[in-house]
């Protein structure tokens, strides 16, 4: 009966001992007395027991490392302390359990050496400017030699810059002189903007109101010889028939009788306003003048 259970136990572990599960995005390197057998998948796998062992366990998953912040010489001989993260993934588990003792050191090693060579050929104001160029730099330098490993490099993120505190001032002055100028110039812009349109306003309205009198001018020019033409016509209209009357029978009796009327009221108001009295040098033409006009007025009536 001992003797059975025993077999039982021996059974039992036997299997256990067969049976490898492998969990999902997982990838274990088998070893056959001590080399290299084969690469168990996800799931369920069968081994020999005592004989096949289980040497290494990867992830297959994406891992993101954490790269320790260093100092780089920039090619301004300027001290900059940059920080960043390196994405990586495990593709080939084999070459991942014996392309390196600890691929995670040499990737954190080869990162940072690559990331002190690419600093090492900028400026540090591209080193600001060009991040993009220096994550991707880092990425190939990495990839190519990360194939040897079983890993695949994704991509490579700067975390932080730190240039020195002195560097720092140095920067903040100079953007904000930057600032002020670009400040100046937009006053200075805005006030020559302003006196433009003040300029272009008044000579739009000294154009307006000469524009204005001149058409004022225009106008009154035009009233009054539009005024001129109605009197001058108004005139010869008035002459006109002052002709024609006088050639109707009478006419020239009534025009004699008018110049006599005339006269006769122009020396009696002269004699009303001045002391001095003027005599005509020919009194027989004023004597003649008013028998002329008495004569007239006797036919009239």
């Amino acid at each position: 009966m001992e003797f059975a259970l025993v077999i039982l136990v021996l059974a039992v572990i036997f299997v256990a001992k067969s049976v490898k599960v492998v969990p999902q995005q997982n990838a274990w390197v088998l070893e056959r007395l001590g080399k290299y057998h084969a690469t168990l998948t996800p799931g369920l796998n069968v081994v020999l027991p005592f004989v096949d062992v289980v040497g290494y366990k990867h992830s297959l998953k994406e891992i993101a490392l954490d790269v320790p912040s260093q100092v780089c010489i920039t090619k301004d001989n300027t001290q900059l302390q940059v920080d960043g993260i390196l994405y990586f993934q495990v593709t080939d588990p084999m070459r991942a359990s014996y392309g390196a003792s600890n691929y995670v050191v040499a990737i954190t090693q080869l990162a940072q050496t690559t990331l002190r060579s690419v600093v090492g050929r900028m400026e540090l104001d591209k080193t600001f400017e060009e991040r993009a160029v220096i994550n991707t730099a880092v990425v190939n330098a990495l990839d190519e030699a990360a194939l040897n490993w079983g890993v695949k490099v994704l991509r490579y993120e700067i975390k932080d810059l730190t240039p020195p505190v002195e560097i720092l001032r140095s920067m903040q002055a100079q953007i904000t002189a930057e600032r002020e100028k670009r400040a100046l110039i937009a006053a200075s812009e805005g006030r020559r903007q302003e006196q433009i349109n003040i300029a272009t306003g008044e000579r739009e309205a000294f154009i307006a109101r000469s524009e204005g009198e001149k058409q004022a001018e225009i106008n009154k020019a035009q009233g009054e010889a539009a005024a001129i033409t109605a009197v001058a016509d108004a005139t010869a209209d008035a002459i006109r028939k002052i002709a024609a009357a006088i050639q109707q029978p009478g006419g020239q009796d009534a025009v004699n009788l008018k110049v006599a009327e005339k006269a006769v009221e122009a020396y009696a108001q002269l004699a009303q306003k001045n002391n001095t009295m003027i005599v005509p040098g020919n009194m027989s033409e004023v004597s003649a003048l008013i028998g002329t006009a008495m004569t007239l007025m006797k036919r009239s009536n």
